[in-house]
């Protein structure tokens, strides 16, 4: 009797709330299982995706936002042992883990940090009240591969964007594996959008979409490269992050500016009553 032949897993894109393989059908070998080779329709697909969730993401409240981010590290907590099995050291899952709750707490004390009354001469208030951006590209870093996807996935999500995230082509298979946390945790369909497969061809794609209001290339290691995506996101005035230095250190406490960069400023007059 021949010797049974394991089943192979086929890790795929994760586009509004969904599971879809790359419409190109192509797909890469990582770790013995079969990895979706994103394509530039696949990144077009995910961008109209997080557009559509947009609306109702950043019309939830402060709270129910804090609540969704706060039940994902109740599930990745639940999946510990998946991740380990797939390479992530258990330190690192769990201080992915407390990085979803660190940023849960934040949900509706930002506003309260980043804006209020100002001062102004005459009988007005003058109120200063952060929104979204709206939808954020994201180029996730190769390593730490779950720590430095949670952290550039929650600060850029807490605040009411949504995000289309171009995972490490490296290590794809904890991003996926978190994007089934994702699915499973309240977070509406849409919100995080996650392709696999090469950098070179998805980050071009979303640098360049006149419907993405933001990119982040934390994850962008080559300059030339970075320069590239830097003069696309200038045909309509995208907020850019830059990479992250080499040397960066992803445990350190990360501080409010990765969800600062990603919010605009409404400033509301009214007048006093006498």
């Amino acid at each position: 009797m021949s010797e049974r032949v394991a089943v192979r897993k086929t890790y795929k894109l994760f586009i509004g709330g969904k599971f879809p393989r790359s419409e190109s059908g192509r797909s890469y070998l990582v770790q013995d299982a079969n990895v979706s080779l994103a394509s530039r329709k696949d990144a077009r697909d995910a961008v109209v995706a997080a557009r559509a969730a947009v609306k109702g993401w950043a019309g939830a409240t402060a709270y129910n936002r804090g609540q969704i981010l706060y039940r994902v590290a109740e599930m990745l907590e639940g999946r510990r042992e998946q991740f380990v099995a797939l390479g992530v050291p258990a330190d690192e899952v769990d201080a992915a883990t407390d990085r979803w709750v660190w940023y849960a707490g934040w949900s509706d004390k930002l506003p309260q940090v980043y804006g209020g009354a100002n001062p102004v001469a005459g009988p007005y208030f003058n109120l200063s009240a952060p929104e979204p951006t709206g939808v954020v590209a994201v180029v996730a870093p190769e390593q730490p591969a779950l720590l430095g996807l949670v952290s550039v996935i929650a600060p850029a999500i807490v605040t009411g964007n949504t995000v289309v995230v171009a995972a490490s082509p490296s290590a794809p298979l904890a991003a996926v594996t978190l994007a089934e946390v994702l699915a499973t945790s309240d977070l509406p369909g849409g919100v995080v959008n996650i392709l696999t497969g090469k950098i070179t061809e998805t980050a071009p794609a979303l640098a360049a979409h006149m419907d993405v209001n933001a990119i982040d290339l934390t994850g962008v290691t080559e300059a030339e490269l970075a320069a590239d995506l830097e003069v696309k996101a200038a045909q309509n005035l995208k907020r850019v992050l830059r990479p992250a230095p080499a040397d960066h250190d992803w445990t350190a406490d990360p501080g409010i500016t990765r969800m600062t960069t990603l919010l605009e400023t409404k400033t509301v007059w009214h007048p006093k009553g006498v």
